[in-house]
């Protein structure tokens, strides 16, 4: 195989997870999104590796694999946290920063008793 083909298919997966990150407004589509950016670095570590004929784009991979599992956990935390307070996982409504930690409008949890 040429190295040309994964680097191109690594570029591809970045690129449909990047697009993702930025068009979607679900949360838990915005993760997965990352994971494929994650994909496409995995791809490149690996083969940068079988060009250079190194085992050091394998064991980053490796890494980077516990890492994201990591990520997953926390990402999904996070957004059962936004469930919890807001009733919906949409990160358009989001505020930038606030010293209020409570949700802007109406209390999602007072709309449910």
């Amino acid at each position: 195989m040429h190295p040309l083909i994964g680097y191109l298919i690594a570029v591809g997966l970045f690129a449909i997870g990047l697009y993702g990150v930025l068009t979607r407004r679900n949360a838990v589509l915005q993760l997965a999104a990352a994971e494929l950016m994650l994909g496409g670095v995995h791809l490149v570590l690996v083969t940068a590796d079988l060009v250079h004929n190194a085992y050091t784009g394998q064991s980053f991979a490796l890494f980077i694999v516990v890492i994201a599992a990591a990520e997953v956990g926390v990402g999904l935390a996070l957004i059962l946290n936004l469930w919890r307070m807001r009733a919906t996982i949409d990160t358009d409504g989001l505020p930038e920063e606030s010293d209020d930690p409570r949700p802007t409008g109406t209390d999602a949890r007072a709309d449910r008793r």
